[in-house]
């Protein structure tokens, strides 16, 4: 998420009300996660594993729970709680906003488009032309829908990022200050659920065909011509590649790839990145060819068995 205007570091921190490290008219635009940090933006950090990993990412302040060497160019907000501090800007800089009516006057929808009733209509949408929208859905606010977008009954487009720290006897919710996306000629099914980006956005790419009850989790990425069967669960950070297709009951583990053109058989469990133009099946998924061989190969084991008793 980008500020209206951009920051000093110094004021982030008087914010905050944490020491800095660094120099205190250092430019910072907005907050990211660490995984689509950009230039002049803040990220969090609050476990020894990443500190490396956020240091040397494009992020120019890091909110960090210790105080270490700052790299050149950066500044370090040196926080107690940085995941607590990370919540209190994004609640600071993208506060809830109440609604006040079924459909926000700040809402913008093309020409040609229908909405059917009973439709939730969030600020700052922005509805292209020519869609159809049909009873019951809810539209959360800042989703931008493209053109000749068809989304059926009960579908909830923005739900907040299911992301929550264990604090021992209560989880933390990161607040999620990001949107939705929906690109050019996509159809989304029935009962689907889409959550918005954590602080940048969930993309679904143009003529991607979503069937009923599939959820797509927060800041994952779909690429063009994708197609997704009934029940599909994608977890948050996956990257899917162009006419990718996956089949009913596939689930997919978070922070992964799949590569274009992949194609992923009914019920399978997607636990590791996949290559482009390959078949999968399986749980732990595998080249359908392999998995094939394996299956065969074990209907014979018990016929093995008994000629070696």
């Amino acid at each position: 998420m980008q500020f209206k205007k951009p920051l000093k570091l110094s004021e982030i921190a008087d914010i905050l009300a944490c020491k800095f490290i660094g120099d205190s008219a250092l430019v910072v635009k907005g907050i990211n996660e660490i995984h689509q940090v950009q230039k002049g933006d803040i990220c969090f950090v609050d476990h020894p594993k990443y500190y490396d990993k956020c240091l040397q990412s494009a992020a120019t302040v890091i909110i960090i729970d210790k105080e270490v060497e700052c790299p050149v160019g950066k500044g370090l907000i040196i926080s107690a709680n940085p995941f607590a501090d990370f919540n209190k800007l994004g609640k600071k800089f993208s506060p809830f906003a109440k609604a006040e009516q079924l459909h926000s006057k700040e809402a913008e929808i093309g020409e040609g488009t229908i909405i059917q009733p009973n439709v939730f209509i969030g600020n700052n949408v922005r509805i292209g032309k020519n869609c159809l929208i049909y009873p019951n859905v809810s539209i959360y606010d800042n989703t931008i829908i493209g053109d000749d977008v068809v989304v059926h009954a009960n579908t909830v487009i923005g739900s907040d990022a299911f992301y929550y720290k264990n604090r021992g006897s209560s989880r933390e919710q990161l607040w999620s200050i990001g949107n939705v996306v929906v690109e050019n000629g996509v159809e989304i099914g029935a009962g689907c659920t889409i959550d918005r980006g954590v602080s940048g956005s969930t993309i679904i790419g143009r003529e991607t065909k979503i069937d009923n009850q599939v959820h797509i989790g927060h800041d994952t990425v779909i690429g063009e011509m994708c197609l997704f069967a009934a029940q599909v669960g994608i977890a948050g950070c996956v990257a899917i590649g162009k006419n990718v297709t996956l089949w009913g009951q596939v689930g997919v583990v978070s922070g992964i790839s799949i590569g274009d053109n992949a194609v992923v058989l009914g019920k399978s469990g997607v636990g590791k990145s996949l290559d482009a133009n390959k078949t999968y099946v399986g749980i732990p998924v595998d080249e359908a060819r392999a998995k094939w061989k394996e299956l065969a190969l074990l209907r014979q084991l018990p016929g093995i068995i008994e000629k070696l008793k």
